[in-house]
């Protein structure tokens, strides 16, 4: 199981959000000076949200993304405000990895299809998230009458490979990721999930490579490293045992 930090970006800085409130928001520093950090404390790759993209539904901090994937050897996820063949092509071309599709898997779920056909599963990923287990779009800002473990399903008939799975109502709060509902998207469908939301220390990380069988292929976290409850160093050797 991968542990990856997450970088969220915000009006150039680096923040973490408190259940996805633009309103709540905690700064921690530059993008490319954290990025740095966690790459030399050990991380295999880094997870970045353009929050001022998911708010704007287009890119908006492609430079300092771009930036980011210059200054750091390992390989770099990005996720928000991504609609278009365009934009995913874009960031494919300086240097990302995986590009998550989030509002759009939704709303457009033939440009899943698209994307997959012409670059492959392995550099899409759709991120579901969930706010009492009912799929959320524009930023978090809106809730859908679609079930997370449904739009899993959808997606994985459409190709999907990999998902990044948010409990809203965890994220950036410290109180511990949802391991039942992110081990029934797991099980329930059989993609590759990406734990997100509410990790706030290594019982967090232990308890999720215990469901690892069950699908959970990485973990994503924030607040914990930030505000220093999770040692990076430390989780990374406990998800590797």
């Amino acid at each position: 199981m991968e542990v990856i930090p997450a970088i969220d970006i915000k009006d150039g800085e680096c923040v973490r959000l408190y259940k996805g409130d633009f309103e709540q928001k905690t700064v921690y520093g530059e993008p490319v000076e954290m990025a740095k950090l966690w790459t030399d404390k050990g991380a295999s790759r880094l997870h970045i949200v353009d929050l001022d993209g998911a708010l704007d539904a287009k890119p908006k901090n492609l430079d300092l993304i771009a930036n980011i994937v210059d200054e750091v050897d390992i390989p770099v996820q990005v996720g928000g405000g991504i609609r278009d063949i365009e934009t995913i092509s874009h960031y494919l071309d300086i240097g990302i990895q995986r590009v998550i599709i989030g509002t759009a898997a939704i709303k457009n779920p033939e440009l899943v299809v698209e994307a997959i056909d012409q670059f492959g599963a392995e550099k899409i990923v759709v991120g579901i998230d969930a706010k009492n287990g009912q799929v959320a779009t524009e930023g978090w800002l809106e809730t859908s009458d679609t079930a997370a473990v449904e739009l899993g399903q959808e997606m994985k008939d459409r190709g999907v490979k990999w998902v990044v799975y948010t409990d809203i109502s965890r994220d950036g709060t410290l109180v511990g990721p949802n391991i039942e509902s992110t081990k029934n998207l797991a099980e329930e469908t059989g993609l590759n999930v990406i734990a997100s939301g509410g990790v706030s220390d290594i019982d967090d990380i232990k308890a999720l490579k215990k469901i690892e069988d069950a699908g959970v292929k990485g973990v994503i976290t924030g607040k914990a490293l930030y505000s220093e409850n999770l040692d990076l160093e430390e989780a990374i050797k406990v998800s590797k045992k």
